[in-house]
C-alpha cells in the first residue's frame, strides 16, 4: 500500500508546480528530497494491488487443493476487494477532477 506521508508528499510537490506554473516560475524541488515522481508512486501502488489479487488467486487454489486455510483465503481475498475498491475510488477521483479541468473556461 501507499504510505500516507508519501501520498501528503506527492499532493505538495504537484500543488507546488501547478502554483509555480501559474506564478511563472520554474517548480520547487520537493522538501523531502525525496526522488520518487508522482508517477512511479502510482505505478508502484497499482502493481501492490495486482499482487494482492495474485496472492488472494493463489491462496484460493492452495485451499482447493487442501493446503490452505480457509482463514487465510479469506483475509487475502478480504484485502484483494479493498485494494480494487480503493483503485476504483481514486480513478472515479481522477476522472472526476479531469472533467472538472476542462469544464474550466480558459
Amino acid at each position: 500500500m501507499v504510505d500516507f506521508n508519501t501520498a501528503i508528499n506527492a499532493y505538495n510537490q504537484a500543488a507546488g508546480a501547478v502554483n509555480s506554473a501559474v506564478a511563472g516560475k520554474k517548480p520547487a524541488a520537493t522538501p523531502s528530497g525525496d526522488d520518487e515522481s508522482f508517477a512511479t508512486m502510482v505505478t508502484d501502488s497499482l502493481n501492490q494491488a495486482v499482487q494482492s489479487g495474485r496472492q488472494a488467486e493463489e491462496l484460493s487454489l492452495k485451499q482447493i487443493s487442501g493446503e490452505a486455510d480457509l482463514k487465510d483465503v479469506i483475509t487475502a481475498v478480504a484485502n484483494a476487494e479493498h485494494t480494487l475498491e480503493t483503485v476504483v475510488a481514486v480513478r472515479d477521483k481522477v476522472l472526476s477532477a479531469y472533467q472538472e479541468i476542462l469544464r474550466m473556461p480558459i
